[in-house]
């Protein structure tokens, strides 16, 4: 029997034409090989493609006892942010002020798991509120549903990677619009300021109404509006306040220890003057059995029973509005709410992510089951908060696990 012959490994040399066997076994070795390497692609493109479509698995295994005292504090204070400004956007958005905290915590708990910017806290946002009162008027059903198809148009957008769109967008454009909706949401606020009636949907109709309708403005009510701004402000100065800081030697123990509690002053001043004035209203009507400010009101205590949004509700005039209708009356606010919150998203996640790329169709897809998931639990369209990101990464968060401790608040 004649020995197979065997090209030479250390030369690298192929195995001459005529060898048949020889050419078979470096064929089939050739074959597995590229079988492995194809294995092995497959397995990093799978484990790649995971990390990137659900950050949490990328970051939890190496979680560990220091990120989680972060997330805990940033969570805790972002948590006693939100409960007030939950209230206040519901307001904004001319519907119940439960609704405002049905939908602070649900969207936090997925944000968890599908978010890419450990400094977004996903709930009620101003421009959100202001836009869902613009669309649904002041109509629950229609602000529920509003939430599920905004949530649908986000999450179609990120499955079919779309997020390039939003780099189209100028800064000027975004800033522009950021700064109408603050004289928008200021001139909104100024009937509850007053305890006033105001008319009109437009800006210039709005202040022709308050100006006319200003003389039949309360008392206490613009006192105490007034009293709780400057208070406001003034906890605000004071949170910014660093002892020592002109030192040249820096700052001493002591020093550090009363900045930091000026620190929290000034973070939980929102949820400070809710609480104050809550208990200030609980005393008056205690005592007098009446307060000479306009309250809030009862508010359902506990959480939702999750169920589908409406598809259709009652109209004024005791006509019922079918999906079809319904839609029909959203507009344009079903592609203007979603592209505006993620405009507003990715800007945040630009300002907190410490240099590293931002993936855009990422966050159009955790903000569009966030937006779902907060639908069934009767909450309006929201998305991620500037004013509380700046919070939550000042109160030295590390992974997006902190919006298991707001959710909870």
């Amino acid at each position: 029997m004649i020995p197979r012959r065997k090209h030479n490994e250390s030369s690298g040399s192929l195995p001459p034409p005529d060898d048949k066997h020889a050419s078979n076994d470096y064929i089939l070795s050739d074959s597995a090989s590229r079988d492995r390497l194809c294995a092995a692609l497959r397995r990093r493109f799978n484990r790649k493609t995971l990390h990137k479509r659900v950050p949490i698995t990328a970051w939890l295994p190496q979680y560990n006892m220091e990120k989680a005292v972060g997330d805990l504090i940033a969570g805790i204070t972002v948590g006693l942010t939100v409960i007030p400004q939950s209230l206040a956007y519901s307001n904004i958005a001319g519907l119940p002020p439960q609704h405002g905290l049905y939908g602070s915590f649900l969207g936090c708990f997925v944000y968890i798991v599908l978010g890419g910017c450990r400094a977004v806290p996903a709930g009620p946002t101003a421009i959100a509120s202001l836009l869902t009162w613009q669309v649904a008027g002041g109509v629950v059903e229609k602000a529920v549903l509003l939430s599920f198809l905004a949530g649908i148009v986000k999450l179609l957008m990120g499955v079919l990677g779309l997020g390039f769109l939003v780099n189209f967008v100028s800064g000027p454009v975004s800033s522009g619009f950021t700064s109408a909706v603050a004289l928008m949401i200021a001139t909104s606020q100024v009937k509850d300021l007053f305890a006033i009636t105001v008319t009109g949907d437009t800006f210039l109709q709005q202040w022709i109404s308050i100006f006319r309708n200003l003389h039949s403005a309360a008392l206490w009510d613009p006192v105490l509006g007034f009293v709780c701004i400057a208070l406001l402000l003034l906890m605000r100065k004071i949170g910014m306040t660093k002892l020592g800081a002109k030192s040249e030697s820096g700052p001493n123990t002591r020093q550090k220890v009363i900045t930091k509690c000026m620190w929290l002053l000034g973070t939980c001043r929102n949820a400070i003057v809710v609480v104050a004035t809550g208990v200030l209203g609980y005393w008056l009507v205690a005592t007098y059995g009446h307060s000479p400010v306009r309250l809030m009101g009862v508010i359902p205590s506990g959480v939702p029973v999750p169920q589908l949004p409406p598809f259709s509700y009652v109209r004024a005039d005791n006509t019922t509005a079918d999906f079809v209708d319904m839609v029909s009356e959203l507009g344009s606010g079903l592609l203007v709410i979603p592209l505006i919150v993620l405009l507003e998203d990715i800007a945040i996640c630009k300002a907190f992510s410490d240099g590293r790329t931002i993936d855009a169709t990422q966050e159009m897809i955790a903000l569009g089951v966030a937006g779902i998931a907060n639908s069934f639990m009767q909450a309006y369209p929201g998305g991620g908060s500037l004013a509380r990101s700046v919070v939550c990464n000042g109160s030295g968060v590390k992974t997006t696990f902190n919006g298991l401790y707001t959710g909870e608040h």
